[in-house]
């Protein structure tokens, strides 16, 4: 052993015997215990026989061997230098006991950190504390200290201040080395290092029981900020003491934050992943769930009633209505419809006389007796003044600022969210149309006689509310009650009136993606695929009734056949002249059809021409097989062009037989079923799994406009067609130019390739392929798109995808050929038909 090991012993037991005699006597013998551990430790160290648990042993002995190391180091530079100096004897005693009673616990806060649990938990603190509280409390009790020393000592303030710096250097050097030390250097700092005296030190900094302490206190922390400024990082030690384990939950919370950025952007993350999660558990799923039983449509209904028009605001005084060249100053009720037909001078509808002559009969009932004395024509009325302030506000609506669309659309929002919504059965439901029909006047569609007429503002007590007995009743407007409160849980819908045009009774019922409407449709195609199973059965059937001795059989029979065949309309009985000349296959005239033997090289032609359902022409040239064309001669016999043709035959009689042959089967239903059929048979023969999503998106079109050419959904070409589709070709005709322009400098890059053959023109060559390639495809989707457009001008497929369709075959199409539903399907229809979305898979068959 080295001298300086020697006198570092017998500094040890110099240190027992003095702080034997200063310490009280708990002290003395709770010191005199640990001083006994330390000395069997110090054994077993020697020894090597002895080793402690793995975890503790590795990082202990090796923080010890560096710990002794340094102190040994300390310890030769001190002691030197004071030799060098020429130090009294007196002044060593000095010394001796100043390190016996103050370095020796400094310098346990310094050191004993890494030899033992509670001593790792301190160098932790000192750091904390440096990071909290920084370096001002430490410069303080350093100049505080160093005053102290400069008093006492004189010039060893320099001397320690040029120690800590050398230490310092010998530090970093020492580091480098420590991994080829013996262990055993670091028996003797454990027997230094071994007491608990140290943690009541640290446990009570303020306690001035040692009169020494603050020379060599100072020293320590000195020393203490060198560790803590060099690179050294102690290990982790495992320990049970309840300071340590505040500290680690304090680094710990330190060190979170550092990490926080990437953390909280995987959290947002997951946050709007579990949003989107909600929303999606938050749909009812309500195919996944047993239906009412016995006709029952719901359970519990709640909801807050209309919202009705807005009252009537008078005209401007400046504003005014002449009649026969003279200002007439028109009553409240009079003025309110002649507003009505003011807003429709621009319209077709006010050249026509039908329409002219109800409107003003019905004009005159809400004039008052000396207005309807003398506006005896409607020609000497000048509504002209009126239709320009109507015009002038449409305008003005347009040229509104963005905060007053802002408001208007938040009133709007504030409306549906108070009255857009109901509560079924435990669930938000959202409704159609919560909104009352303004008065005005009734256009109809077609020629029809009503048209003109006043349709009259509809008040509280025309309403019929329909909600369940324990739900709150909506409250009628103020000074007005309901005509009637119902709780009927069998129907579907909420608020019902009879309008006073052709007493037909109006509904507010629930939006086509609620369970109501979903479930209704699905029934639909349900047994629409019913009638799959057994439509050759009934068609046997039908084919039967055609020899039929019975004149009523032979009629129904001809009649299904049409509507098999041709996909018609059964057609309802209707009052004359109270609607449009409209017919179905069973009010069909004798008028409506002409029979040729042959016609266009084919023979037993039928030649239909009649309005159909919204006064559409139904024009048709259809062969039939010959018992058919026989019978419809037969039926045409002695009767006149308006007699019925299928005179034994109505709607009612025609869909009990239906019933007889297939539970829930009506006429309605084969319209439904050869639309579905048609779709899936069009698909399979035109989808090609080589096309690509525009050419594969334009096959379904094409199925699409053939079930709306069996279902006659004609349109009227749009009025900007013609200039949409000169657009159109424009962009083709550009589109080529560019094409061409690309082609050729692809040809020119090859040449280039074949001369020069480098790396730069090869990859020249494949970017131009590339860009021809893409170029083609776009021109390609122009062609398709321009294709499209003209097939569907004058052909809806909107009517037949929504009502004749079965949402499933497109679903599933859509499936197997990786198509997106977003192009078949926009957002509003994917929430009507999301029950066909979640249950139908690529393999579906109608």
């Amino acid at each position: 052993m080295s001298g300086d090991q020697l006198h570092n012993d017998s500094q040890i037991e110099a240190d027992f015997r003095v702080n034997d005699s200063h310490k009280h006597k708990k002290d003395k013998e709770h010191r005199h215990k640990e001083h006994k551990k330390d000395k069997d430790r110090e054994k077993t160290k020697h020894n090597n026989s002895e080793h402690k648990d793995s975890s503790e042993k590795k990082h202990r002995e090796k923080d010890k061997h560096k710990e002794s190391e340094k102190r040994r180091d300390g310890e030769k530079e001190k002691h030197g230098e004071k030799e060098k100096l020429g130090e009294k004897p007196a002044e060593k005693e000095k010394h001796v006991e100043k390190e016996k009673h103050g370095e020796k616990p400094a310098e346990k806060e310094k050191h004993g950190e890494k030899e033992k649990p509670g001593e790792k938990e301190k160098h932790g603190e000192k750091q904390a504390e440096k990071e909290k509280h920084g370096e001002k409390q430490a410069e303080k009790e350093k100049q505080g200290e160093k005053q102290a020393e400069k008093e006492k000592h004189g010039e060893k303030h320099g001397e320690k201040e040029k120690h800590g710096e050398k230490h310092k250097d010998k530090h970093r050097e020492k580091r480098k080395e420590e991994k080829n030390k013996s262990l055993g250097g670091s028996v003797k700092v454990k027997k230094e290092n071994g007491f608990s005296g140290a943690l009541r030190i640290k446990d009570e900094p303020e306690d001035n029981s040692c009169n020494i302490l603050p020379k060599e206190h100072a020293k320590t922390l000195k020393r203490s900020r060198v560790e803590e400024d060099s690179e050294f990082k102690p290990k982790k030690i495992k320990t049970e003491d309840v300071k340590k384990t505040k500290k680690r939950k304090q680094e710990e919370e330190d060190v979170k934050p550092k990490k926080s950025k990437s953390r909280n952007r995987g959290h947002e993350g997951d946050v709007k992943k579990k949003k989107g999660k909600k929303e999606e558990e938050e749909k009812w799923k309500w195919w996944e769930e047993e239906r009412h039983a016995d006709g029952v449509k719901w359970k519990f209904l709640e909801h807050k009633g209309p919202v009705f028009a807005p009252p009537y605001e008078p005209l401007p005084d400046n504003v005014k209505f002449y009649y026969d060249g003279k200002v007439v100053k028109l009553s409240p009720k009079a003025e309110e419809v002649a507003t009505f037909f003011a807003k429709m001078l621009d319209h077709e509808y006010t050249t026509k006389d039908i329409f002219r002559k109800n409107f003003f009969k019905d004009w005159k009932k809400e004039m008052s007796a000396e207005e309807r004395g003398f506006m005896t024509n409607l020609g000497k009325c000048d509504f002209n003044e009126l239709g320009q302030y109507f015009k002038a506000q449409s305008e003005a609506r347009k040229q509104m600022t963005k905060q007053d669309k802002l408001k208007i659309k938040e009133e709007n929002e504030r409306l549906l969210q108070v009255y857009g919504f109901c509560v079924m059965d435990n669930h938000k439901e959202r409704i159609a149309n919560f909104r009352i029909e303004p008065p005005g006047l009734f256009r109809g569609r077609g020629n029809h006689p009503k048209m003109g007429k006043l349709k009259r503002r509809i008040m509280p007590e025309n309403i019929i509310i329909n909600c369940s007995k324990d739900s709150k009743v909506p409250t009628a407007p103020a000074g007005h009650k309901w005509k009637e409160v119902r709780h009927d849980n069998k129907v579907t819908w909420l608020v019902s009136w009879t309008e006073n045009i052709q007493g037909s009774i109006k509904y507010i019922m629930l939006n086509p993606s609620s369970r109501i409407k979903g479930e209704k449709d699905w029934q639909k195609y349900e047994i629409a695929r019913r009638l799959k199973k057994c439509v050759d059965k009934i068609r046997n059937n039908y084919r039967e009734d055609w020899k039929s001795k019975e004149m009523k059989a032979r009629q129904r029979s001809v009649a299904l056949y049409f509507i098999d065949k041709l996909a018609l309309r059964a057609g309802n009985e209707k009052e004359e002249g109270e609607t449009a000349d409209t017919v179905g296959c069973c009010s069909l005239r004798v008028e409506h059809i002409k029979l040729h033997p042959e016609m266009d090289g084919l023979e037993f032609v039928v030649e239909f021409d009649f309005l159909g359902k919204d006064s559409i022409r139904y024009y048709n040239k259809v062969p039939v097989e010959k018992r058919v064309f026989k019978n419809l001669q037969l039926f045409m016999e002695n009767k006149q062009p308006e007699d019925d043709l299928f005179d034994r035959l109505n709607t009612s009689i025609l869909n009990k037989h239906l019933q007889d042959l297939m539970e829930g089967l009506t006429a309605k239903v084969f319209r439904t079923y050869n639309a579905s059929i048609t779709l899936q048979q069009q698909l399979k023969e035109l989808t090609s799994s080589d096309d690509n999503v525009p050419a594969k998106i334009l096959s379904y079109n094409r199925a699409n406009r053939a079930v709306a050419i069996l279902c006659n959904h004609q349109r009227a070409p749009p009025k900007t067609f013609e200039k949409s589709m000169m657009n159109l070709q424009t962009k083709i005709d550009a589109k080529k130019d560019q094409l061409g322009d690309a082609r050729r400098e692809l040809k020119s890059s090859k040449a280039d390739a074949k001369v020069r053959r480098d790396e730069r023109t090869r990859k020249l060559v494949e970017s131009k392929k590339k860009a021809v390639e893409r170029i083609e495809e776009q021109l390609m989707k122009l062609e398709v798109q321009a294709t499209d457009r003209e097939e569907n001008k004058q052909i809806a497929l909107g009517t037949s995808k929504l009502n004749y369709l079965d949402p499933r075959i497109s679903v599933a199409w859509c499936k197997k050929y990786g198509i997106p539903i977003e192009k078949i399907y926009n957002k509003t229809q994917r929430e009507k038909f999301a029950w066909a979305i979640d249950m139908a898979e690529d393999d579906y068959e109608f």
